[in-house]
């Protein structure tokens, strides 16, 4: 029996999460002297609150290798093999400390860490296609060589409201902060070999903005698998999240259109009002 367990920055929900019998690794969020376990006992409102109030953004960090350690435990002495993922590594050590954990509890063979080398919910449609060849009976081995073929077939990407954060963990600079404010910009970004780059920029409201980034991806929706697609925000408003579905909808693509939340680590670092739309490549 092989256990899909993710770190938390996948950005699944409960529901997704039940479903498919996948259990999670918390990053952690630090705010000031507390620290905090990603979508346990912190939500992203709570973040937005203390990033406005301090003029900062939140610190994270990878999960401790104690709670790896714990939540691999059971399944390595019950028998089972573990597939787990991580945001990429050039965003965090969190697939290291999987690695560690399996060491420690000298079962190497047994737990296979693939790095998504993405972000949000580009790691839970890897995840939901592990857990779902799992349910079909394959190893941890063939699971994870499966997942190395799909890796570069995932497309994230998502459009922001406001780049103050970007710029406040330092992924954007001040000067460029300000002129997409004062012009009302909302960037594209793209994550392509486990880096965050920016692309298209938008202009005016961002709910013009968010549909427009939607429908500028057409082609490529129309080449996508059509299993799922995920509508991932962080916080927006519920009209425009709705005018995406209504436009997924309208394509007659996708099989499950998901909604799903972004958790505390990806909220802390591009702010509320971000959306994007996510999906495997057909080819």
């Amino acid at each position: 029996m092989v256990q899909v367990i993710s770190d938390s920055t996948c950005d699944l929900s409960p529901e997704l999460l039940r479903r498919y019998r996948i259990e999670i690794l918390p990053l952690h969020i630090i705010l000031g002297e507390k620290e905090y376990e990603d979508s346990k006992n912190i939500t992203p409102d709570d973040i937005y609150r203390w990033a406005d109030a301090n003029k900062t953004t939140p610190k994270t960090s990878a999960p401790s290798l104690e709670s790896a350690v714990e939540l691999f435990r059971p399944h390595i002495e019950a028998g089972e093999e573990i597939v787990c993922f991580s945001i990429s590594g050039e965003m965090s050590s969190s697939g290291n400390v999987m690695r560690l954990a399996a060491e420690e509890l000298q079962a190497e063979d047994r737990v296979f860490v693939i790095d998504s080398a993405n972000l949000s919910t580009g790691i839970g449609l890897l995840v939901v296609e592990a857990a779902i060849l799992a349910q079909q009976g394959l190893s941890g081995a063939e699971i994870a060589g499966q997942m190395e073929q799909l890796k570069p077939r995932v497309r994230a990407s998502f459009v922001v409201d406001t780049l103050v954060y970007l710029y406040r963990g330092g992924r954007c600079s001040g000067l460029a902060a300000m002129a997409g404010s004062v012009l009302n910009l909302h960037p594209k970004i793209v994550v392509e070999d486990g880096k965050m780059h920016p692309d298209k920029k938008y202009r005016g409201k961002i709910s013009k903005a968010i549909l427009s980034y939607v429908k500028d991806m057409e082609p490529e929706l129309k080449n996508a698998r059509t299993d799922r697609v995920f509508i991932t925000h962080s916080g927006c408003d519920a009209a425009d999240v709705e005018a995406v579905r209504d436009y997924l909808n309208s394509l007659r693509i996708f099989s499950e259109i998901f909604e799903t939340r972004a958790g505390g680590v990806i909220s802390s670092h591009c702010g509320p009002g971000t959306l994007g739309v996510l999906f495997i490549s057909g080819n």
